[in-house]
């Protein structure tokens, strides 16, 4: 049977176990292709829009390549819905297809998982907690962070996994901290006495002998970065919601300095090394403090001021001399926790120093008043990805957000792919549907093509995009009057049941403030109530608004006639002084290209592609998406490229005949 026969058979099986389930088009044309990708060893980029099943499709043609398969995502809520929902249903209904009960495992960064080695308190020390003394004992005054504490060590002792998203409710990330490590810090199972009964190293063994592997960006990021030594071996790797991964890698090979965290240092330290290099790398903490404070917030574009170098050098100078001081230590104290902690912290704290002091490289280096802190991260992650992603591995790269314009090669750009430079004539939807035009010899010499399966929707039918564009062209931050005005007249026609989507904090208050004092309706403002409650209430509440900033524009899944009107207040361009869009426009501009459109433009369009895509999340979801930016009318040159990138809405700038469509719908429930 051929690869992607067999994948369909495992499709259908798992289809007819689903409650409800139903073959689609564009789930089984994906199962198909993803099937001949694995079999074939040629990558693939695969769109496929809400409610195609994805999952499910690439899920289905992994089983059936009968190789080890790597699944890495870059929320929670889909890593669980995998693990949790999908995995568990999908390895029973397919067993009697493919004679066995395939296996599957969750598999997350050290920290992640709690540590066996910290419940059990075997520092000779207690001032060895991560907190440090002072602040432990400050820290413990305060009840409510003492019970989660407690909690935890408890906890400890009920889990089978040690799984921090298996801890409910959770904990704040200071409480986590008392008792969790990170890889740096662990000396490694072989030298911790509670080595054999460590949770990581459960997860990994698990994940060591199961037919498929699910992860996180994070990981998967830290995996390329140290030459693809985390995850177990696989020979394919799926990346669903890829359109996150240039990002999160990003995040990941970012470092950053800290003046509090070089105290800490000095205060572990004085018990394991000697007293004159701590109170040298507290002197160090103290120059690098002030040298941040007089260069304020800012981008270093050449040297770096000569107090901030000044300044790295003595941060470098003392971290090299306790580590010299820690290497000879006995054997014994070397393995002690809080050795193994300050160890880390030095070596990360010298690379870091030299990244910023060094030759500037592909770092883009900026300074941050909050701390203050020093950061640095890669211009480009490209060079990595194209290296380190595609080698010895079918690489298959899956999100409902890959085309932007209506074609795939500015993200298969991003991904580290060779794109063939495209023709002056632009392409139509047909050509990025099917790649043609697009594929290239990929990173590891093998080809790669591209998918679009399309959507379940009939997104003329059941949506409206609305652009208003008879308003002024946005210039503040905030919400302007007229747009302002726009807004409540929507809301007041959909009689509530808005989900409002904001560029910033202050346009999303001044949007709750207006709408509390002129509606009646419930307005839900993120940032007053925890994100999870402030969903389960929008859900729950046909009239209610909920209104917030960027973690709102995916992820969020509302089905139903709670959610028919998604009101976006403008363009969500980056911030043009963020430090990294800055330089990578820089960059471009350089080269001859266009940095606003290279960088700006694609961002914004694959934020404002994930934020149009919450109001239809099933066959019978009917609304309107409202974009409150003329400029998406306007604009010559993105403008049309913004809106191909958007699922395929009936558009129109008519205000009036939108409020009709809106009184229709909040009144009949059917547009």
């Amino acid at each position: 049977m051929s690869a992607d026969k067999e994948a369909l058979a495992i499709l259908d099986a798992a289809v007819a176990a689903t409650p409800h389930g139903q073959a689609r088009e564009g789930q089984r044309e994906m199962c198909a292709a993803v099937a001949n990708a694995v079999d074939s060893g040629k990558h693939l980029l695969v769109q496929a829009g809400t409610g195609t099943g994805k999952s499910l499709a690439y899920l289905c043609a992994a089983l059936a390549a009968g190789k080890p398969v790597v699944v890495s995502t870059a929320t929670l809520a889909l890593q669980h819905q995998l693990v949790a929902v999908d995995l568990p249903r999908l390895v029973e209904a397919v067993a009697p297809v493919l004679g066995r009960k395939p296996s599957f495992a969750l598999l997350k960064g050290r920290h992640n998982y709690i540590c066996k080695r910290k419940i059990a308190g075997e520092e000779e020390d207690d001032d060895g907690a991560i907190e440090g003394t002072e602040q432990l004992k400050w820290a413990g005054r305060q009840a409510s962070f003492a019970k989660q504490v407690q909690r935890l060590f408890d906890w400890a002792n009920d889990t089978d996994t040690g799984d921090r998203d298996d801890l409910d409710p959770g904990v704040s990330d200071r409480a986590w901290k008392q008792a969790s490590t990170s890889s740096s810090e662990c000396p490694g199972a072989k030298d911790c006495a509670q080595g054999s009964d460590c949770f990581a190293e459960w997860a990994r063994a698990r994940a060591h002998e199961a037919d498929i592997v699910v992860t996180n960006h994070a990981l998967l990021s830290i995996d390329m970065m140290n030459e693809r030594s985390v995850l177990p071996e696989h020979a394919v790797l799926i990346i669903d919601e890829a359109h996150e991964l240039v990002d999160r890698v990003t995040a990941a090979a970012r470092a950053e300095l800290h003046p509090a965290r070089l105290r800490w240092l000095a205060q572990r330290g004085r018990r394991l090394i000697d007293a004159e290099v701590a109170d040298e790398l507290r002197e160090a903490a103290d120059a690098l403090e002030g040298a941040l404070t007089a260069a304020g917030e800012r981008r270093f574009t050449g040297e770096l001021p000569g107090p901030l170098v000044e300044a790295l050098n003595l941060v470098n100078g003392a971290c090299v001399k306790a580590t010299t001081h820690l290497g000879s230590l006995d054997s014994e104290t070397k393995k002690q926790l809080s050795a193994q902690q300050l160890k880390a912290g030095l070596v990360e704290t010298i690379e870091t120093a030299g990244r910023c002091v060094g030759p500037a490289g592909d770092d883009v280096i900026w300074s941050e008043p909050n701390g203050p802190q020093l950061v640095a991260a890669p211009l480009s992650v490209g060079g990595l990805l194209s290296a380190m992603l595609y080698e010895d591995r079918t690489v298959i790269a899956a999100s409902a957000t890959l085309t932007l314009g209506g074609r795939f090669d500015i993200v298969a750009r991003n991904l580290g792919l060779p794109v063939d430079k495209p023709d002056k004539k632009k392409a139509g939807k047909s050509d990025a549907a099917s790649g043609e035009g697009e594929r290239s010899e990929g990173a590891s010499g093998v080809g790669w093509s591209s998918l679009d399966v399309g959507s379940p929707f009939d997104y003329r039918k059941q949506g409206i995009l609305y652009v208003a564009a008879s308003l002024p062209r946005p210039t503040a931050s905030g919400l302007s009057e007229e747009a302002g005005k726009e807004m409540l007249r929507l809301v007041e026609a959909s009689r509530g049941a808005t989900l409002g989507l904001f560029s910033s904090k202050r346009a999303a208050e001044s949007a709750a403030e207006l709408l509390r004092a002129q509606t009646d309706f419930d307005i839900l403002l993120q940032g007053e109530e925890t994100l999870g409650s402030l969903v389960k209430r929008f859900k729950e509440e046909e009239s209610t608004c909920l209104l917030g900033v960027m973690s709102l524009w995916q992820g969020v899944d509302v089905p139903g006639m709670t959610c028919r009107l998604v009101v976006v207040d403008r363009i969500p361009f980056p911030r043009p002084t963020e430090p990294l869009t800055a330089a990578r426009s820089e960059a471009a501009d350089a080269a001859g290209r266009s940095g606003f459109a290279e960088v700006s433009v694609p961002a914004a369009a694959i934020r404002l592609a994930q934020g149009a895509g919450r109001l239809i999340r099933r066959t019978s979801d009917r609304g309107v998406v409202a974009i409150l930016d003329s400029r998406l009318e306007t604009s010559r040159s993105y403008g049309r490229f913004l809106r191909d990138s958007l699922p395929p809405f009936w558009y129109t700038t008519k205000s009036d005949s939108v409020i009709g469509a809106l009184g229709r719908l909040a009144e009949t429930g059917v547009e």
